[in-house]
């Protein structure tokens, strides 16, 4: 080759435009790869990578990287580069995000979503907040509303509580318990021998979940409260990975983050309504409660919402002005649902 042609040629390939490397992201997952938020996750990955063109996602399942307890800080410390946040393993760092776990009025699993994740993705103190951890909120998640199931009693009025051995989830437990209940701490995976042996009379629970845990087999009722749900648990990325990113992967994520309460929210109604089908014929009595009664489990949650409020304010959020405004979300939500009917049906 001569001096003109080596010459020639390396400024041709200094000048020729240089394809952008695909990224590979690592998103660690506590749970299995199975079940509806493990769908709606990989429904997440996949659309993330169609709408950037070049993101790809590593998925480790069933706590690989680290376990839940360690999620928040296993993400801001870059050992994931993003994952699966469980609020309730870090009630101070995230009390924000806690707001979604509060016994409110809100048992539709959709509205509770969209109302959670329109205010985690554009409350500016619960951005800020969340940066200050390095951290990015993506989307969100939800294990559903709270039920109770039980076996040789029936909750048929908040009167029914007291006295009964229950196995309760967060502050919906501790207001059963301030309603006269003894609470038996048990992990839900311990629940179907607890209720078949005697050692409970009822269990919290989600629909789904019971029935995947074959617990109709043990209960002769269930109960659905109409109440709250547990909500605060979703994708939180690092912020120095998101801020490397260009612009149009950072959108890619957020859009593909925000479709996830549509699609999970289609997935986990389908699921809990055949969740109380099989219950139903396996002879399960399934009793609503009465709107009065929900009422009172509303009032006897108050404390525990005021106690997160004042939790909120110690780490310098508006914990009422949040609270309200999660609350406008949530009838704005309702509002659209009732009018529009879900996404997946519209």
């Amino acid at each position: 080759m001569t001096f003109f042609k080596a010459a020639t040629l390396c400024g041709l390939m200094a000048v020729a435009p240089v394809a952008q490397a695909d990224t590979t992201l690592i998103l660690a997952e506590a749970g299995p790869n199975r079940g509806a938020r493990a769908a709606a996750l990989n429904w997440f990955a996949e659309e993330a990578t169609t709408l950037s063109g070049d993101l790809n996602f590593d998925i480790q399942w069933g706590g690989a990287l680290f376990k839940a307890g360690a999620a928040l800080g296993g993400i801001a410390d870059g050992v994931a580069d993003l994952g699966t946040v469980i609020s309730v393993y870090f009630p101070q760092e995230m009390v924000a995000y806690g707001i979604a776990d509060l016994p409110l009025q809100n048992d539709d699993a959709w509205v509770g979503m969209k109302a959670t994740d329109t205010l985690m993705r554009t409350n500016e103190s619960v951005r800020a907040n969340l940066a200050e951890m390095n951290l990015v909120y993506i989307g969100t998640f939800t294990t559903s509303a709270v039920h109770i199931g039980c076996k040789g009693a029936a909750i048929r009025s908040v009167e029914d509580i007291s006295g009964l051995k229950v196995r309760g989830v967060g502050a919906y437990g501790d207001t059963f318990r301030d309603l006269g209940a003894n609470m038996v701490p048990m992990s839900v995976y311990d629940a179907y021998q607890g209720l078949d042996s005697g050692l409970l009379d009822c269990s919290q629970g989600y629909s789904y979940a019971t029935a995947a845990l074959k617990q109709h087999e043990v209960i002769d009722s269930y109960t659905l409260l109409n109440w709250g749900q547990v909500g605060a648990l979703g994708i939180l990325m690092n912020k120095d990975m998101f801020d490397s990113l260009s612009e149009a992967d950072q959108n890619a994520l957020l859009t593909a983050g925000e479709g996830m309460a549509d699609e999970l929210g289609r997935l986990i109604i389908a699921d809990n309504d055949r969740a109380l089908q099989t219950m139903k014929d396996a002879g399960v009595e399934i009793i609503t409660l009465p709107d009065a009664d929900r009422a009172k489990l509303v009032e006897g949650g108050a404390p525990y919402v005021a106690a997160w409020i004042e939790r909120a304010n110690a780490v310098g959020l508006d914990g009422e002005a949040m609270l309200a405004e999660y609350k406008d979300l949530l009838a704005k939500f309702t509002a659209e649902r009732d009018e529009q009917g879900y996404p997946w049906t519209r």
